[in-house]
């Protein structure tokens, strides 16, 4: 079991997940592809509470890209809708987790965005893993934005050009609330980013697993942190170096 090989010491503060292969496990049974994303959310559940069972601060789900917005209608007002059906504030409240959304969610139905507000609002106060859905998100759209802001307080004068700083865009990003992530975890087989995260995970940890994300529970949630904790993370320096400092 791979629970009992991970290092309580060194568990990730910071989990970011691409939920990948909803659609394909569905097709791979006979079913819809909404099956699988209704199948999905459960594994959303059971992670979240190994999350908060190992001491995870921040766990951060891919759930819908600002590109998800041109998969067609059907499937995109289904996905609306089992994610409005699923926003339970009793699953937060039951596990002490916090939740945050970021993205572009003036795109998202009114009663989504109503649905998140009010779960923000109610769990802020808990104190065990907060939870992120990145909704109509993409880092393509963040980092613009954050641009726009910064250019803006340039042309009040609220802020010189050259006290633009890495931290000046990182405090501007949605993501200025939380750390980068340790480890990013991909499944569903695919090895690529797809717009997520990108300047937040310069210096992450990956982890592709061809299993599908309604087969990806507990255990392989648990072998995805074994792996990351037998690597040496450098950020730049010798391996000698790292081993000295420690």
């Amino acid at each position: 079991m791979y629970k009992e090989q991970i290092d309580m010491t060194r568990v990730p503060r910071h989990i970011a997940i691409i939920m990948d292969g909803n659609g394909r496990w569905a097709k791979a049974q006979g079913k819809e592809r909404t099956y699988g994303h209704q199948e999905g959310v459960e594994r959303v559940r059971d992670i979240m509470a190994t999350a908060v069972n190992l001491g995870v601060e921040y766990l951060t789900l891919y759930t819908f890209s600002t590109e998800n917005w041109n998969r067609p209608a059907a499937e995109v007002t289904a996905l609306m809708t089992l994610l409005f059906k699923n926003l339970e504030e009793t699953i937060f409240m039951k596990n002490n987790a916090s939740f945050r959304v970021i993205g572009d969610v003036t795109r998202l139905p009114q009663e989504v965005q109503n649905a998140c507000r009010q779960i923000e609002e109610r769990t802020q106060k808990n104190t065990g893993t907060c939870m992120v859905l990145a909704l109509s998100y993409s880092s393509k759209w963040e980092i613009t934005h954050a641009v726009q802001q910064i250019a803006q307080k340039v042309k009040e004068g609220t802020l010189a050009v050259d006290a633009i700083k890495e931290e000046t865009i990182t405090q501007h990003l949605a993501t200025h609330f939380m750390p980068d992530p340790e480890l990013m975890i991909r499944t569903g087989g695919e090895e690529r980013l797809s717009n997520y995260l990108l300047w937040q995970c310069a210096y992450s940890e990956f982890y592709f697993t061809p299993t599908y994300w309604p087969d990806f529970r507990e255990e392989e949630f648990c072998k995805a942190i074994v792996d990351y904790q037998s690597r040496q993370r450098r950020f730049g320096k010798t391996g000698e170096q790292v081993t000295e400092n420690k």
